[in-house]
Formats: C-alpha cells, structure tokens, sequence
C-alpha cells in the first residue's frame, strides 16, 4: 500500500495498524472552487516555501498554485508530456497558464515554459482545461478554453512551434482558426468549456465540450472531417438531469477483457466506453459504463450505472477535474487527477504554494464489466527505498492498534498484511459499508487497516480500512477510506 497523503495538521505524524476503527463516507467533502478569484491575492509571489508537507510522491511544482490535471497528458515522441494549469504569480487562483513538464519514466520531471499564456483576443481573459489529441503524422494538437475579451467561454487550439523539437517547448495558438468552437445563443458560453481528447469515427473527428443547461448536465458534440471546421451535432453526446455544470469530461474505450489499455479511437463489438465529469456541484469526479452508439453518436450508460452523485467515482478523497490518456508505449491508460488539499487562501499564501497532481494510475474494467479498477503505476515503486525497515509480526484482538514507529517525514510508503486463522465469519457482500450506511457497526470481518497521519493521542487520523465479505461464493475484500477525520 502506498502513502503519500498530505498531513492536514503539524501534529498529526504517525502512522497506525488498526484492528477496528470507525469509517464513515457518505459526507461530501470536495475540494474549493477550482474558478474562485482572490484579486487581492492572485498576484503576489512566494517569498519562501513551506516544505514541511511537501510531497515526494505526487507532481507539484516549486511553489505558487497549481490546479486542473486536465489540460492533457500525453505521450510522444519517447516523453510524456504533462500540461496543468498553473499560476506563475502566486498561490491562489488566478494569472492562470498552461504549465508544461516533460518526462521519460512518470516520476522525474523536467519543467518548461509555459505551452500556452492568455494573450490573443480569443483567450485573453483565460486559458483554462482541456485535452491534447495525436493526429495522423504524428502531429500532437491541443484543445483548450479561452475566455474572449466579452467573457464568453470559446475552444481555442494551438500546435508546436517546432516538431522537430523533442521537448515540444514552443506552442502557437493561430488567428486563423480560434476559436474553432463559437458558442452560439443556445449555449451558455459562462459554462462552456474543456474540450476532451479527440476520437475517429465514421470519417470524422469527435469530441465534446462540457456544459449545463439549467441543472442538466449536458457534454455538447462537435464532429470535423478535417479537424479545423467543427459543427454542433444535433444531440449532446450524454446529457443528465440534475447534475449540474459538467467540467472537464473524458470520454475513452475500455478493454472487456485484461488490463491493456485502448487508444481514444478503438472500437470493437465488445468494447466498453468510460464517461467521466467532474460536477461542479459537488466537486468529485463520476464516471459511467456504457456503449458508444457511432451511427446515433450517443453514449447509453449500462442499467445500474448511475448519472449522478450517486454513482461511482475515481476516488472518495479529494480528487477532481482528472483526465487520462493512452500511453502507447506500455499499451495502458493513465488516469491523472488533483487535489487542491482544501486550505484557504490565506494559509495557501503563507506557505507559498497550493495543489498536487495526484499519483498517476494504470485504470481498467473490472471483469464484471460494472466498474473500473485502478493500481498506482508500476514506475512509483522507483520511489521506495533499497533498504526497508521491517517490523516483526504482531497479534491485534478487537479495538487495538499498534503504532509503526520510526516515520520522521511527511509521508510513509507502507507495505502490510493482514492474515487471519479463519474467514468462517465473513458476512454477505455489502457495498453500502463504505457509501451511506457507514461502517462503524463492526462486522465479521473487519474493519481493520491502517490510522495514516494520525496525532499523537488519536484525537486525529485518517483511517484506510477493509473488510472482508462473501459474495458468490468467494471471498471479497472492500477498501474504505474516510477524510471527515
């Protein structure tokens, strides 16, 4: 298991193994407004930078606020290339740019200027999220938000300077061409943003722009035989009622069989599709399983996958505004998200910097086909240490913990097991455990894991816990994590 969480308080610095403890999940706690403007704030640079909750497993820069994983991750050329927006001047919301940093192995990252600034009259007021698509030739292009001179959301593109620069430094937004998307009077253009990786079909050129109508949910379609004309298609990809503004979508296939990820494109008779977005109202990110109809050009979730807040999603921490990719090199994909850590923007100020990129994962379709399962990718494990401390096995009865000693920084990568004389007392499958009904009641089985970032007398923690069901007569383990602690 690995630990890389930030510790929400100076006192909480230990690490626990728990034989019981309380998890509730069903509060929503997101993170706070990733558009929120701080005038007062946004334009002042970082003297010093509190390192004390730093991290070493997840991408940040320097210093100064970070947000949106969104602007697209790719690969080419032998480096992935991770766009996010960031703000050059301070560590609030604000002066928004697309950061751009490259690297050969997903861990060590090398920072370059900025791919994209608001500086034309088609994003002079903002260059927000959006998406990076490979087109024939080997020709990466990115799509993005701008917000024009009259405040209107528009999707804007921009290409490399120089193709034969392997590091892809310069980027040109073209007059000729921006907006490629004009919002007209049917569309709100103040909710109309994150153009999603493109996809091939049928002849044409796909992809969706995230919107609402009202309270419905709405990623409008827009398909180009050449990628330079776009035109609206009469129906939305996916729409959902109640749902709100749907940010950053991310629409991608998936694989009914192994862990081998698909390109953006593929198609297949028993190919399954992922709609994702992040909802505004709520701040997490949700996703759908379902089919891609190409001739209707619609997306229908399967029965029993919900569109709403009650669906399921990437992640019950903090966790927003994420976006994946098809690594073609290693034939996975790769999910990216943030986590702006829910300080304020006073205390952002004072430690000079604000978000993380979270750990990238390797994400695949559960053999039931119901669900995605997701691993941290395999490179993280450079992270650890050559020489681990190793404690000796211990017996925990009911309610008891013992304390891993010996963590002195911020963060821990922790590798344990738990083993029991006899899973005779396993209870029948419950998933409402770790969503409404909570699992403070104790079950046959559990819970026991893990009290991370915990202060010294309990009174804090953030508790990673387990339990252990039959189900088809099988053995089934649930994880439950819970951030109200």
């Amino acid at each position: 298991m690995m630990c890389g969480e930030k510790l929400r308080s100076s006192t909480a610095t230990s690490l626990h193994v728990a034989a019981f403890c309380v998890v509730v999940a069903a509060t929503i706690i997101g993170v706070q407004g990733s558009h929120k403007v701080y005038p007062e704030l946004q334009s002042l640079p970082a003297e010093k930078v509190d390192e004390t909750h730093r991290t070493g497993y997840h991408f940040q820069p320097p210093k100064h606020w970070i947000n949106d994983s969104h602007p697209g991750p790719m690969y080419f050329n032998g480096l992935y290339h991770l766009f996010y927006q960031y703000n050059p001047k301070g560590s609030v919301w604000g002066n928004i740019v697309w950061a751009h940093s490259v690297s050969k192995d997903l861990i060590n990252w090398q920072a370059l200027e900025p791919a994209i600034e608001a500086t034309k009259p088609f994003d002079i007021k903002g260059c927000w999220s959006g998406s990076a698509t490979i087109l024939p030739g080997n020709k990466p292009v990115i799509l993005y938000t701008g917000v024009d001179k009259h405040n209107r959301q528009v999707q804007d593109y921009a290409v490399p300077t120089n193709l034969s620069d392997p590091y892809l430094r310069s980027w040109v937004k073209p007059s000729k061409g921006n907006p490629f998307i004009d919002p007209d009077r049917s569309v709100n253009a103040s909710a109309f943003r994150d153009p999603t990786t493109a996809w091939f079909v049928n002849g044409e050129w796909h992809t969706v722009v995230g919107s609402k109508r009202d309270m419905v949910g709405v990623a409008y379609l827009y398909t180009s035989k050449d990628f330079k004309k776009w035109v609206r298609a009469k129906e939305p990809l996916h729409s959902a009622r109640g749902t709100g503004m749907w940010e950053c979508p991310d629409f991608y296939p998936v694989s009914p069989t192994g862990r081998r990820g698909l390109d953006t494109s593929a198609l297949g008779k028993e190919v399954k599709h992922v709609f994702k977005v992040s909802l505004d109202l709520t701040r997490f990110d949700y996703y759908t399983i379902g089919v891609y109809d190409k001739e209707k050009e619609k997306y229908v979730p399967d029965l029993g996958s919900v569109d709403s807040w009650a669906g399921l999603r990437y992640d019950y921490g903090n966790f927003y505004a994420s976006k994946s990719f098809f690594d073609y090199k290693k034939h996975r994909r790769v999910l990216w998200g943030w986590a702006n850590e829910s300080d304020g923007e006073a205390r952002d100020k004072d430690k000079g910097w604000a978000g993380i990129q979270l750990i990238p994962r390797k994400v695949w379709l559960d053999p039931s086909g119901k669900q995605l399962l997701q691993w941290p990718i395999k490179e993280l494990e450079m992270l650890r240490s050559p020489d681990p401390r190793k404690l000796n096995s211990k017996v925990l009865k009911h309610g008891r913990h013992v304390e891993v000693d010996g963590i002195t920084g911020a963060q821990a990568d922790v590798e344990v097991t738990f083993s029991f004389r006899s899973l005779d007392r396993a209870e029948p499958f419950d998933p409402n455990v770790c969503h409404q009904k909570g699992s403070t009641v104790p079950g046959g089985l559990g819970p026991f894991g893990l009290l991370t970032v915990a202060s010294e007398k309990l009174e804090e923690f953030t508790p990673v816990m387990f339990r252990v069901f039959k189900k088809g007569g099988k053995h089934v383990v649930l994880f439950c994590s819970d951030a109200t602690r």
